[in-house]
């Protein structure tokens, strides 16, 4: 991609509204923009971090051997009257009804969809274990949304759903997701804590949440730095019931929650199924979300400096940037050129700032918008035939000939390998 030809709409001054670094970010960088209060609009830039994230999340997700499926947005109100969480959801339920009359929500969540659906289409423990999951739009109408998609009223969610013979098949099902999970978050470059939580409205009998440490973070746990025990049941002046320690404070985003719940669904819907044994018994399920779009924030308060972004390798929108200085002067601009052409043969994300700009300019862009490697060609270029390629998340710079560049890139990609391995 051309950025003369792309919409990229950066700012130079940081919005008002904007509330967390975050968010501050996403509005500067042209990930996003707002169309009304908790309601945003991906831009170019934002969209291919939101599609690199849910292609880490379905490549996990199908290693589990999860099937992936769609579940309408647009439900009945009389399955939520059923399950009694209509009352439960009451504050953050969209209702509304159709020309017909009938009673229906924008989907919150989708236990009682997804249940019900099981029910009708599974009766033999033959059928069984299943991981069915979803990555789709979520809407809630928030009583104060914040920190722009951190709590929003329309949000992204990967949501699946185990469904087992017996607590050992939702044990296994559980332990599945619980490892997807962590592989998922590292690979989007995040540091994590896992708590033990309370299920809430939800239901059931185990959960834990996954929440990332940030400074803007609405959640509070309690943390201890020693044996890396937390939690988010104990009182901020408790010890650790592990090691003795003092427990520390942390500001922290719930990107992940997984739940154990058990027949709370399956025995209200009456998804049964008949066992080894010929009689009838109620589905054990398990459920498991992640806050997909939540993510990026999550990604942002971990991954920036006072310039910008600073893009994790899987996440990041492109993976290189390169920055002609001189587009005007022929030579930088075809050798700009064949450098683009080539790495986009080698299957790398490529944008060429094609600007006519200064190189001030440009240099703050590309910082802003954060791709993790520069290829920049200017005056060293002209004189001496070498350009430089910029690491962004340590600054570091490697001045090389041309025909190089790919060697390095190589080297710098298997580094990033052997270190996602490790």
């Amino acid at each position: 991609m051309f950025w003369s030809k792309a919409f990229i709409p950066t700012l130079k001054e940081t919005p008002q509204e904007a509330e967390s670094i975050a968010h501050q970010l996403m509005l500067r960088a042209g990930l996003m923009r707002p169309l009304i209060s908790g309601v945003y609009s991906y831009l170019p830039l934002g969209y291919r971090v939101l599609r690199k994230i849910e292609n880490i999340i379905r490549q996990e997700m199908n290693s589990c051997g999860a099937q992936e499926l769609l579940l309408s947005a647009l439900q009945p109100e009389e399955i939520w009257l059923e399950s009694g969480r209509d009352k439960e959801m009451a504050q953050v339920m969209i209702r509304f009804k159709d020309r017909r009359g009938r009673k229906l929500c924008l989907g919150p969540t989708h236990e009682e969809v997804i249940t019900d659906l099981v029910s009708q289409n599974v009766s033999s423990y033959r059928q069984l274990p299943i991981i069915l999951y979803q990555i789709q739009v979520k809407f809630r109408d928030e009583i104060r949304p914040r920190f722009g998609l951190v709590r929003s009223c329309e949000f992204i969610m990967k949501d699946a759903y185990s469904f087992d013979q017996d607590q050992k098949g939702l044990r296994q099902s559980y332990d599945k997701m619980f490892q997807a999970y962590q592989r998922i978050f590292k690979r989007c470059g995040l540091n994590f804590l896992i708590v033990e939580a309370d299920p809430g409205v939800m239901g059931g009998s185990l959960s834990h949440e996954f929440m990332v440490p940030a400074e803007s973070g609405e959640d509070i746990i309690m943390h201890c730095s020693d044996c890396k025990f937390s939690s988010s049941k104990i009182e901020q002046s408790a010890i650790c019931p592990k090691c003795k320690k003092a427990l520390q404070k942390k500001n922290t985003i719930e990107v992940g929650h997984v739940f154990q719940l058990g027949t709370k669904y399956s025995t209200t819907f009456q998804a049964n199924f008949l066992n080894p044994q010929g009689s009838q018994s109620p589905i054990i399920m398990g459920c498991y979300g992640i806050g997909v779009s939540r993510l990026i924030p999550a990604v942002l308060e971990q991954n920036h400096d006072q310039q910008g972004i600073i893009w994790p390798w899987e996440v990041a929108p492109y993976s290189i940037i390169i920055l002609p200085l001189e587009v005007s002067d022929k030579k930088i601009h075809q050798a700009a050129l064949n450098i683009y052409n080539d790495l986009i043969q080698k299957d790398f994300a490529v944008l060429l700032d094609d600007r006519d700009e200064r190189a001030g300019v440009k240099f703050k862009d590309a910082d802003l918008i954060g791709i993790p490697l520069q290829v920049i060609l200017g005056e060293k270029f002209l004189k001496q035939g070498k350009l430089e390629l910029k690491i962004r998340r340590d600054g570091k710079r490697i001045i090389l000939d041309a025909k190089k560049l790919s060697e390095e890139i190589g080297r710098y990609t298997s580094t990033l390998q052997k270190a996602k391995e490790g």
